[in-house]
C-alpha cells in the first residue's frame, strides 16, 4: 500500500441492518422528524405484498404516507418531478423508497429537488447539488445495486434519449434500512442479475486505480459473500442467511466503489442501457466476464487473490495462471446462476458498437481503470459479447 497517495473515505448514510428490520420503521421514521412519508415504490413491489409491510409499519409508528408506485424500471426524470408535486401536495416531511435501484436513485432525485431549483439534468455530474435533500429512507429489496448506500443517482429522459448521474453526498438517504426478509421473494433471475451487477461493483472497485485500504477491505469482504452465497439465493430463496449474505455484500460493494468509482463494463452500461434499452444488471453481467479478461494483465495481485476470495487454491501456481483462475470463478459463477452473455440478444449490432464507445468513453470510470483503454478496446470488449 502506497500510503504516500492520500485518500478520504464519506459515508453520511446511517446503515440500519438486520433480519425484520422493517417493523421499525417508524421509529426510524420519527427520528428524522417525520410525521407523513411519502412511500416511493413500483407496482410489482405492491402486488407483491412488500408495500403492505412498510406501511404496516409506518401505521404502528403513527406516521402518515401516501404511495407513489408509478417508478419505472429506468427512472426518469417525470417521475421525479410527479413525485415532488405529490410530496409538496400532500404535506409530507420524511420520503421512504422502497425496492431496487430505481426507486432508491428516485428517492434521491427527489430529496435533492425538494430543496433544490430547477430540474434534476441541472445536477448532473458529481458535487453539483448544493443544499442538502430532504429527509430519506431507502428500503432496498434487491441485493445489486447497493443504492441505498451510494451518492449516485442514474435518471433518464426517455423522450430525450438522455441518461445521467447525479452524485452528491448531499441527496444519499439519512438512513439504509436493510432488511433481508424483503429480499426474500425476488425471482431467481433477478436475484442472479443484480447479484452479479453487485459483484461487479466490488470487483471494479477493488481493481482499479483509485482503490483505497477501506474500500479494498469492503470489496474483498463483498466478494468472499457472492462468491459464497449468491448461487444459493438464487436456487433456494428462501433461505435467509444466503439472502442476508448477499444484501450485506451489495450494501457494502456501494461503501467500496463510493470513493474510488469503477471500471469499464459500468462505463459502457450507461449508453448500451440508454441507446440498446439493455437493463443495467443484465449488461454488467454480460460485459464483465470479457472485461476482466481484458484487464487481468494489469492487476494480477488482485485478480489472484479474487481466486482466493472464490475459495480456489492457487498458491502453488505462477501468478499469471492464479490471476486467469479469478477470471474463471467469475466466468463459473455467472454461468451457473444463468446470467445473460449476449449484447446482440438485446438488438445490438456491429454497427453500433463505435457509438456505444464513445459514449462509454465520457464516463468517469474509464481513467480509473487498471488497464489504460482507447476507443477500439470498448468496441472489442463488446464484440466479444455479439
Amino acid at each position: 500500500m502506497n500510503y504516500h497517495r492520500p485518500f478520504s473515505y464519506e459515508l453520511p448514510t446511517r446503515l440500519e441492518f438486520g433480519i425484520g428490520l422493517t417493523a421499525r420503521l417508524g421509529d426510524f421514521a420519527g427520528s428524522l422528524g417525520g410525521s407523513k412519508a411519502l412511500v416511493i415504490t413500483d407496482p410489482g413491489l405492491i402486488a407483491a405484498g412488500v408495500v403492505d409491510r412498510v406501511t404496516t409499519a409506518l401505521d404502528r409508528g403513527a406516521i402518515g404516507y401516501t404511495v407513489f408506485s408509478d417508478v419505472e424500471s429506468e427512472p426518469d426524470a417525470r417521475g421525479v418531478e410527479a413525485s415532488v408535486e405529490r410530496y409538496r401536495a400532500e404535506g409530507c416531511d420524511v420520503i421512504v423508497a422502497v425496492g431496487g435501484g430505481s426507486a432508491l436513485d428516485t428517492g434521491k432525485a427527489v430529496s435533492a429537488m425538494l430543496t433544490n431549483p430547477g430540474h434534476i439534468r441541472d445536477y448532473a455530474g458529481l458535487g453539483v447539488v448544493k443544499e442538502k435533500g430532504a429527509p430519506f429512507i431507502a428500503i432496498p429489496t434487491t441485493a445489486g445495486t447497493g443504492s441505498e448506500a451510494t451518492i449516485w443517482a442514474v435518471i433518464s429522459e426517455k423522450d430525450k434519449g438522455r441518461k445521467y448521474g447525479v452524485g452528491s453526498p448531499l441527496t444519499v438517504p439519512d438512513i439504509a434500512l436493510c432488511d433481508p426478509e424483503l429480499t426474500v421473494t425476488l425471482p431467481p433471475r433477478v436475484t442472479a442479475v443484480t447479484g452479479i451487477d453487485a459483484l461487479a461493483h466490488a470487483l471494479e472497485s477493488y481493481v482499479n486505480k483509485a482503490t483505497q485500504p477501506i474500500s479494498e477491505a469492503l470489496s474483498e469482504r463483498a466478494i468472499a459473500l457472492v462468491g459464497r452465497s449468491l448461487r444459493t439465493a438464487v436456487f433456494a430463496g428462501d433461505t435467509l442467511t444466503a439472502r442476508a449474505d448477499m444484501l450485506l455484500a451489495s450494501s457494502m460493494a456501494a461503501m467500496a466503489f463510493n470513493p474510488t468509482r469503477l471500471g469499464l463494463a459500468h462505463a459502457l452500461a450507461m449508453p448500451l442501457g440508454a441507446n440498446a434499452k439493455i437493463p443495467h444488471a443484465d449488461v454488467i453481467a454480460i460485459l464483465l466476464p470479457p472485461v476482466m479478461r481484458f484487464n487481468v494483465v494489469a492487476n494480477l495481485e488482485k485478480f489472484a487473490h479474487i481466486a482466493e476470495l472464490f475459495g480456489e487454491r492457487v498458491s502453488h501456481l505462477p501468478l499469471r495462471d492464479a490471476a486467469e483462475a479469478g477470471v474463471r470463478s467469475v466466468e463459473r459463477l455467472i454461468r451457473d446462476v444463468g446470467a445473460p452473455n449476449s449484447l446482440a440478444a438485446y438488438g445490438v449490432r456491429e454497427a453500433d458498437l463505435e457509438g456505444m464507445a464513445e459514449g462509454g468513453l465520457q464516463s468517469g470510470n474509464v481513467p480509473v481503470n487498471p488497464r489504460a483503454t482507447t476507443r477500439e478496446d470498448l468496441v472489442a470488449i463488446m464484440r466479444e459479447c455479439l
